[in-house]
């Protein structure tokens, strides 16, 4: 860790988590983080889903709810930032503490709850953005909407104008029933009806924005056949997985393990990655996969890569990182580029497939 990131660590932990999340959004409103100094490498560079990404690192969906930062976020060195996820309306989320830093694992559990202050706001923010840096727009429903599929499809036209791609989140297990979505028909209905906005949407505008759909790592082998055929019957653009896990598997911090919520951080990876593969399997080598969970360094970067991965994405790993964090995972790509001799950073994809995919859930 650079002597930066040691002393903003030491600095936001003084706080609790929110309140440091909202002071590092404060800091990058304000200009005042080093922009990552990395070099361009086109070894790292690959089309996804029809858009070109200078590296394969996203920042995940769950920092940048409100679009606040998200071309502050790239300068840190990622490839692509994922804003929200955004409702339709605003809410408050779930009563605090609600985030709760598990510092002997370097993980976090939060039930946030989809706090956000709606569609509108984020669109204002998101209009000012320019078009070269690859923004994704995460989208839920609320809490407490009579139809959620319907919030999924407000999302596509609402933002249709400024997203580079969307994410329907359906894997949050802070919104209770939320992740009832996943089950085969829910799921076949939601993609039937949030594709056929995509489409109309691009026939108006003349453009196509790609639809990644997020899906929860607590499934069963049932469950991901059942997601598998239901994402390969639908011209769905990509899989994102994980989410957030309820298990507590392994932790140190036993006092804090038992605050409900979703475990993010070091202790998810080899559960994502075991449900990452596990789904590459099923869904073959033409769909594109986003592998987020426990993405600390340029090696776990590149095993979610060896494992199915075409991109990746992380968050709570930077809460113990700090801002360097993208820059050197960047870097660190490129020298294993050097070491691997090879001429794409995708020539790693799946060469571990079978190491991770037969483990069990």
């Amino acid at each position: 860790m650079s002597l930066l990131s040691s002393l903003g660590r030491k600095g936001l932990f003084l706080f609790d988590p929110e309140t440091a999340h909202g002071m590092s959004i404060a800091a990058l409103k304000a200009g005042i983080v080093p922009a990552c100094q990395a070099k361009a490498d086109p070894r790292l560079a690959q089309t996804v889903a029809g858009l070109a990404f200078p590296n394969p690192l996203g920042m995940a969906a769950g920092y940048d709810k409100n679009a606040e930062v998200p071309e502050a976020l790239l300068r840190l060195g990622f490839g692509f930032t994922e804003i929200g996820t955004v409702t339709p309306r605003a809410q408050e989320g779930n009563p605090k503490p609600r985030i709760f830093r598990l510092v002997e694992d370097d993980a976090v559990i939060n039930r946030l709850g989809f706090n956000n202050a709606g569609h509108a706001a984020a669109l204002e923010r998101l209009k000012t953005c320019g078009r070269d840096g690859l923004i994704g727009v995460n989208i839920g429903a609320n809490k407490d909407s009579e139809d959620r599929i319907a919030d999924y499809v407000a999302g596509i036209r609402t933002f249709y104008d400024v997203a580079r791609y969307f994410t329907a989140n359906i894997s949050s297990p802070n919104t209770p029933g939320l992740r009832d979505l996943q089950a085969k028909e829910s799921l076949s209905a939601l993609l039937s009806t949030v594709l056929a906005a995509r489409a109309e949407m691009q026939a108006q505008r003349g453009r196509t924005v790609p639809v990644f759909l997020k899906i929860a790592p607590d499934l069963t082998e049932e469950g991901l056949d059942d997601i598998a055929e239901v994402a390969l019957a639908h011209p769905l653009d990509g899989l994102i997985v994980s989410n957030t896990t309820l298990s507590r598997q392994g932790l140190r911090d036993a006092r804090q393990a038992k605050e409900a919520g979703g475990l993010s951080g070091k202790p998810l990876f080899e559960k994502s990655t075991t449900v990452l593969a596990k789904m590459r399997r099923r869904v073959g080598e033409g769909l594109p996969i986003i592998g987020v969970g426990g993405v600390s360094s340029a090696e776990t970067a590149a095993e979610k890569i060896r494992a199915g991965a075409d991109l990746v994405q992380l968050y709570s790993c930077m809460v113990y990182a700090g801002p360097t964090l993208p820059g050197e995972i960047v870097s660190g790509l490129s020298r294993l580029c050097d070491r691997e001799q090879i001429t794409s950073i995708r020539a790693l994809r799946g060469t571990r497939l079978a190491h991770w995919a037969d483990r069990p859930l």
